[in-house]
């Protein structure tokens, strides 16, 4: 039985290495997501210097997240993972639509395709949201722009016709 408990503690010991890297993940993806929130409300309130910055710091943070967890696949495809990186994705579209800037696609932000279609269905909430703030100063010209940009996205997401397991919910 020697042999059973070598392997086993052989076995403890990645776990527990495991389990140390997911705690520390966790916590920074709970940090990415406050980030892009904070983003998100910057673009929201125009304040494009802070929201850039905080783009910038999200940036950082999503490197980070994803170096750590790269060599841990269930970590990486983890939700709390993804999720932080669809935040991530959902702050730079959202920065992007709203300022009418080039659209940094899966490869850009750093995201897997599935987890950058989900950040741009959540980026198009963001926009029904720009609009109707927009709408309250009448705007109508920048909401005739961004319903158009919302119905575009709304277009193409439609045409993602595969199983959850591929699109992970889109």
């Amino acid at each position: 039985m020697a042999d059973l408990e070598q392997i086993a503690d052989t076995i403890r010991e990645e776990f527990e290495r495991v389990d140390d890297v997911r705690d520390t993940a966790y916590q920074r993806s709970r940090e990415l997501i406050s980030t892009c929130a904070r983003c998100i409300r910057a673009i929201h309130r125009e304040e494009w210097s802070e929201a850039e910055a905080l783009l910038q710091k999200a940036k950082e943070a999503t490197e980070t997240l994803v170096e750590a967890v790269k060599d841990y696949p269930e970590l990486y495809f983890a939700g709390y993972t993804q999720d932080a990186v669809k935040e991530f994705v959902e702050a730079n579209l959202t920065y992007a639509f709203v300022r009418d800037l080039p659209i940094p696609g899966p490869a850009e932000i750093g995201a897997e395709a599935n987890t950058w279609l989900n950040g741009l269905a959540e980026a198009t909430t963001e926009l029904r949201r720009r609009i109707l703030d927009i709408l309250r100063h009448g705007h109508s010209q920048e909401v005739e722009r961004l319903l158009d940009k919302m119905d575009e996205v709304y277009s193409l997401l439609v045409t993602f016709d595969f199983s959850d397991a591929i699109t992970r919910g889109l």
